[in-house]
């Protein structure tokens, strides 16, 4: 049995994470600071022997045994990082830094969440690993871009330095039951207003493009990573290269939840990137990955879920 560290492991991702790895017998260690996390994403789980929650910010360091790490922590919607952005970037980059110092003092093997974000507003489509970005350095989105790439940096200056074992995805849009209603994110958003009657917001006029990959695949790849041989680091791209128009996914919403809402364009927000589709091709040779959940059956558990909190 392995014993396994979570950082933000009662937010979206992390809470299926956590679930997964107790469920293939590790003893699974959450800690959140419940700043975008959510005790009851993990609630069903406290029962189980084999897992503890600690409440804990990942700014400050972290003392305790652990096999491996997976560092998740960090507001990750637009919505929730550039509500406090000099929080955001503190957050990726000493999160970064104490979740590496902890893995040298207990020689663990650590994962950082990487994010598509790193690309910015991309020059080359799809995206590939070797891509160094556009990003706006001075931009509202850069304390978490840059935030994400400086832990990418400071991951790697660790590996070399001090041979941590390391490895390193780049998540690209995900979704899936326990997102928050709130987090402004487009799927989420699209279905919660459906469901409510409300005008769909698109911003700019849909024809910037997005992949969609469901929460399970993620976690298959997440877990497929840190299991992966060494040396091999990454980073590596965790996507679902189906690349669909914004305007298309409001339309298949609107569809699917029989809503009678009405379409409504907005501006395009700062810095918003026009295309993302990741290029998954080493996770397929290296991982043996790739993404088995398509949009329409996605789309439906995360409406079947939002239904009964909209309801709850």
């Amino acid at each position: 049995m392995k014993k396994i560290l979570v950082t933000g492991g009662a937010g979206f991702i992390g809470s299926h994470l956590c679930e997964r790895l107790l469920a293939s017998g590790n003893f699974v260690i959450c800690l959140d600071n419940f700043y975008t996390g959510r005790e009851k994403n993990i609630r069903h789980l406290s029962r189980n022997r084999n897992f503890r929650i600690i409440e804990h910010d990942v700014t400050n360091k972290i003392h305790l045994d652990c096999d491996e790490i997976y560092n998740l922590a960090c507001p990750a919607s637009p919505v929730h990082y550039q509500k406090d952005p000099v929080r955001t970037v503190t957050t990726a980059v000493l999160g970064a830094i104490n979740s590496l110092e902890l893995a040298k003092r207990t020689g663990a093997k650590v994962l950082q969440a990487s994010t598509s974000e790193v690309y910015g507003d991309p020059q080359i489509h799809p995206q590939h690993e070797n891509y160094w970005g556009n990003v706006n350095m001075l931009g509202p989105r850069s304390c978490y871009d840059e935030g994400k790439r400086c832990a990418e940096t400071i991951f790697m200056s660790y590996h070399r330095q001090e041979k941590i074992r390391i490895k390193i995805v780049r998540i690209f849009n995900t979704y899936g039951p326990r997102m928050r209603s709130d987090d402004g994110r487009v799927i989420s958003n699209f279905i919660v207003q459906a469901l409510k009657g409300e005008d769909i917001t698109i911003y700019g006029d849909g024809s910037q493009t997005r992949s969609f990959q469901y929460i399970d695949d993620l976690v298959n790849g997440l877990m497929l990573m840190m299991n992966s041989p060494d040396p091999f680091t990454g980073p590596v791209n965790l996507g679902n290269p189906e690349e669909f128009k914004i305007i298309d996914l409001a339309q298949q919403v609107l569809k699917m939840t029989g809503s009678r809402s009405r379409i409504k364009f907005k501006p395009l927000p700062e810095d918003d990137p026009k295309q993302r589709q990741p290029d998954v091709s080493l996770a397929k040779a290296v991982l043996d990955w790739y993404p088995a959940v398509n949009l329409d059956k996605g789309l439906k558990m995360t409406i079947d879920y939002f239904r009964k909190e909209i309801i709850y």
